[in-house]
């Protein structure tokens, strides 16, 4: 978005994260510092992340001298920062994302050196004039047929089909339950379920139109192929409201301050989706079972998911962001 508005971009993160290669692959320039996440608990790895996160300003003021930005954006955690600090520093104007219903530790200490803090959801007590809700930006969703979409990944043409994954790493939980549920019989089912789980859910028995994947860079396809989705309510839920599909959400409880509970609930408010607990996840099937069951209700659901999308959200970024730049 800021680049269709002739904005020059650039990108800065830790050489030993996936931006380091994703980013130059995309056609940007990166520049790279030493940062960490904190570890939880008291060790080597805490002192070295500490050492890190002293260290970090510095080298981020480097890379500000050298390229001058006018603005500077944190998409938040640990490496977003150090880069917003030392803008602060610079007196460069910086700005924050908060993509989960509850800020993160990362985010709650660079807030005070930003001007503005895009938040995804409402975020309790974070309702100043530096805070604004703008929904979480994604990929625009390509427009694919259904059938076509089918086609890609060999289901059925005719039936329903149930979109299963647990992000692009998997859970366990969600894997588990997706197997046990519908291997043999129900729905068909596309179901992503993270590198690490393929193999030893590859010896199941499943029917042909389980279909069983680590992941698939052709999400959009996979959303369009689905009449319902079961997932965890991390980023990727905004994925699917974009796209318009009803969702049985399951968060996942390994996450601070139970967020992703926070994240599904706003879409369940919405009308676009049903919360299931991970303690309760037994309870998925029947109601998968029910909405299948219920033409009216998933299109009410899928509609209610759209009207929850905020599809606007990187251009109103970028207006804001170019408005900074131009304090």
């Amino acid at each position: 978005m800021l680049r269709n508005r002739g904005v020059s971009v650039s990108f800065a993160g830790s050489p030993d994260r996936i931006e380091a290669r994703l980013v130059p692959e995309a056609g940007f320039e990166f520049d790279p510092f030493r940062i960490s996440g904190l570890p939880r608990r008291p060790g080597r790895a805490q002192l070295r992340a500490v050492l890190l996160a002293g260290r970090a300003p510095r080298a981020c003021a480097r890379i500000l001298s050298a390229r001058r930005p006018d603005v500077v954006l944190g998409g938040g955690g640990y490496v977003a920062g150090p880069m917003v600090y030392a803008a602060w520093r610079k007196r460069i104007p910086a700005a924050l994302t908060e993509a989960d219903a509850q800020l993160g530790l990362a985010n709650r200490i660079a807030a005070p050196f930003a001007r503005r803090v895009f938040l995804a959801y409402p975020v309790s007590g974070r309702d100043g004039s530096r805070y604004r809700v703008v929904g979480r930006p994604v990929r625009p969703v390509d427009e694919i047929e259904q059938t076509e979409a089918r086609r890609r990944f060999d289901l059925p043409e005719h039936g329903p089909v149930v979109l299963v994954f647990g992000g692009s790493q998997g859970a366990q939980a969600l894997n588990d339950l997706a197997v046990d549920a519908w291997g043999a019989e129900g729905p068909a089912v596309l179901h992503l379920c993270g590198e690490r789980y393929v193999e030893e859910l590859t010896r199941r028995d499943l029917r042909p139109d389980y279909r069983l994947l680590p992941w698939t860079e052709d999400f959009a396809a996979a959303l369009a192929a689905s009449d319902l989705v079961v997932a965890r309510s991390g980023g990727s839920v905004w994925e699917v409201a974009a796209a318009g599909k009803p969702a049985v959400l399951v968060p996942s409880p390994n996450v601070t301050a139970d967020h992703q509970t926070k994240n599904a609930r706003q879409f369940e408010a919405a009308g676009g989706a049903v919360v299931v607990a991970e303690p309760d996840r037994a309870r998925v099937p029947a109601v998968v079972t029910k909405l299948l069951a219920d033409d009216v209700r998933l299109a009410a659901m899928g509609e209610a998911m759209r009207r929850a999308a905020r599809p606007d959200a990187a251009d109103v970024i970028a207006e804001e962001l170019i408005t900074l730049a131009s304090a």
